[in-house]
């Protein structure tokens, strides 16, 4: 098992290397622009090309079956689950088969909105029980057995 995470703006990477090293697994972190990471041979950065999907893309080519991701990036969360890699969004929801239609249908209706004027602003600010439901989450995820996640 290794952990993914989609890097640009994730705001919760500090909180990812707990977690990881208390597991000791290793984390890849990926990314179009430069991000400082600890110095920890379990920890990597992989630069890729500017572009849209160029981060999602390197992330699906590596991701295999049981990796975990960390994203909010709904599409990219698709993908990873059509590999069957454990996905976690950065407030703790995990993403799974029976929720990432219903994620994506809710952001094309929201980008349809903002589009429209309806919407103006972002998605709410990372707050501090955000952060609490991510940890509990994702030692959740890296401990079920496959056979009890409900994503397979």
């Amino acid at each position: 098992m290794q952990i993914y995470i989609d890097a640009d703006a994730c705001p919760v990477k500090d909180e990812v290397y707990r977690v990881a090293q208390r597991y000791n697994l290793k984390v890849t972190l990926v990314a179009n622009s430069w991000i400082k990471i600890p110095d920890n041979p379990m920890i990597s950065f992989e630069l890729v090309k500017a572009g849209a999907d160029a981060a999602d893309d390197w992330i699906v080519d590596k991701v295999e079956a049981d990796d975990v991701v960390i994203t909010a990036d709904i599409p990219l969360a698709g993908r990873c689950l059509e590999k069957r890699a454990r996905v976690l969004g950065t407030t703790g929801k995990p993403f799974t088969h029976d929720n990432i239609n219903d994620a994506l249908a809710t952001r094309e209706l929201l980008a349809e909105l903002r589009e429209s004027g309806e919407i103006t602003g972002g998605p709410a600010p990372h707050a501090k029980k955000d952060k609490s439901r991510f940890l509990q989450k994702l030692d959740e995820i890296i401990n079920a057995p496959a056979e009890d996640l409900d994503w397979y």
